[in-house]
Parts: C-alpha cells; sequence; structure tokens
C-alpha cells in the first residue's frame, strides 16, 4: 500500500523494506501519522511488527524506503553492503530526538536511581538545564504516579512501575511522536491495566503514538485508526470499528477469533 506523500505529517514511512540474513521481514510497508493520531499496529507474531517500529525509529535501519518527520526526509544513504547507514548525523539525530520509544522490556538503566533515568536524555542529548530538567522530571513522574520512588533503582520496582518511569522517560524528551512497543507484553497481567490506563491518559490529551499491541480491547477503544500487519505486508487498516466489527481479511477475522 502506498502512502500518499504529505508533508504535514507528523511521522511517514513510505515502502519500507528489511531483511535479517536473507530474510525479508518488511515487504514495502508505508504508513501516515497526522497529528492527534493514536495509530495501534496489530499483528501475529512474526508479522514485522516491532521491525517496523525500530525501522521507524532508525534503531533498526531500513533496506530501502523512506522516513519522513514532520516532513523533513531522513537522508539514509546506501551503504557498500547495499543497505542504509547514517550519511548526516546531525540530521538523524535530531529527527531522532523527536520520536521517543517505550520498550517491552523497559530498557531502565539499572545503575541509575528512577529520577536520574528521567533527567539523562533532555540532559544530555537536549542539553538543557540540570535544576528545570529535573524539575520537570518529578512533574511527569508525579503524573505517572512514581514521584515516591523517585530515588530507587529499577531493580526495586514493579514489572508496572519500571513500566511506567520508561513513559515518563520518553515524555521527558518532550517528543512529537511517542511509539511503543507492545508496552505491557512483559507485565504480570494484574499489572497491565496501571500502565494502560497512562498511556489512555495521553491519547485523551492529543499525544500522538503509534503502537504496537496484542491488547485488542484497548486498541479498539483507544485509536483513531487500526493497523493490521501480516507476513510484513499492511494487509488492512482503517477505524477500529471497521476492523473489528467488519474485518475484510480473513487471515485478521481469524487472529481476533483467537482472542477471544
Amino acid at each position: 500500500m502506498n502512502a500518499i506523500n504529505n508533508n504535514n505529517a507528523a511521522l511517514q514511512v513510505e515502502e519500507l523494506h528489511k531483511s535479517f540474513d536473507g530474510v525479508e521481514v518488511l515487504k514495502g510497508v508505508s504508513l501516515s501519522a497526522q497529528k492527534h493520531d493514536v495509530i495501534s499496529i496489530i499483528g501475529s507474531s512474526g508479522s514485522g511488527k516491532s521491525t517496523l517500529l525500530r525501522c521507524m525509529n532508525l534503531l533498526e535501519f531500513p533496506d530501502s524506503g523512506k522516513l519522513r518527520v514532520h516532513g523533513e526526509e531522513l537522508d539514509l544513504a546506501p551503504n557498500l553492503r547495499g543497505g542504509r547507514s547514517r550519511r548526516f548525523k546531525r540530521q538523524i539525530e535530531r529527527v531522532r530526538s523527536r520520536l521517543a520509544m517505550v520498550f517491552q522490556s523497559f530498557n531502565l538503566w539499572p545503575h541509575m536511581t528512577v529520577l536520574e533515568n528521567v533527567m539523562m536524555g533532555p540532559c544530555i542529548v537536549l542539553k538543557r538545564n540540570k535544576d528545570e530538567v529535573e524539575a520537570q522530571a518529578k512533574t511527569l513522574l508525579a503524573r505517572v504516579g512514581m514521584l515516591e520512588k523517585c530515588h530507587m533503582y529499577p531493580e526495586c520496582l514493579s514489572g508496572g512501575q519500571k513500566q511506567r518511569v520508561a513513559i515518563a522517560r520518553a515524555l521527558a524528551m518532550d517528543p512529537e511522536v511517542m511509539l511503543f512497543d507492545e508496552p505491557t507484553s512483559a507485565l504480570d497481567p494484574e499489572l497491565v491495566n496501571e500502565v494502560l490506563l497512562v498511556i489512555r491518559e495521553l491519547a485523551q490529551e492529543g499525544r500522538t503514538m503509534i503502537m504496537v499491541t496484542h491488547e485488542m480491547r484497548f486498541a479498539r477503544e483507544v485509536s483513531s485508526k487500526v493497523v493490521y500487519l501480516h507476513q510484513g505486508r499492511i494487509e488492512e487498516q482503517g477505524s477500529p470499528e471497521q476492523l473489528f466489527n467488519s474485518p475484510q481479511s480473513s487471515n485478521l477475522r481469524r487472529l481476533l477469533a483467537s482472542q477471544h
């Protein structure tokens, strides 16, 4: 599916291809997120969902295709192996600073306190004043219900608490787009709701978000758009009502039936 070139899009990928060891994982994926969109990406395990998200944030470099953030296209020049690598480091760093990713495995720095984890990005990447960053970090931690834990280390926290800190850390970068890679998949069932509540509040305040999730009910309730990825291609996309009430893809119908 080809995305329309829209310079006003918050984030746009066009014809992304990515292979690992000769196996093509993404087979020409195009997707556009407008400001305030909440896009949920669903699909079976191995469909390429997390790879797509990692390509958006350049944690993986696409083999081909285009990536734009608010109309600015990243210049990813082919390297000697035929893939793409950094050509203009400053541009890539600038664009990546406008995106924030929340990982399923939290990715907190274990040697830093909760407060230090949240402060690190704005201080080091954005070069902001430490006192201002600390005040903002405490505000964000209070927002996700973690201020009282600010001087603790990640090993002392539950999975749900770690993920809430990770969300505060992402928000501290004041991103234009937030990317969530199955943010509840590593959590015990009783801890899932506390993280989903924070994400729901972000959606309600108009944050632009793209989320890979297996929480179908949550995707239905908070998304402005749902994308179904199957074997490296977008097989169906549309409103939550369209995909969950009247799915056209037989593969999507099977996936939804397996959730009951």
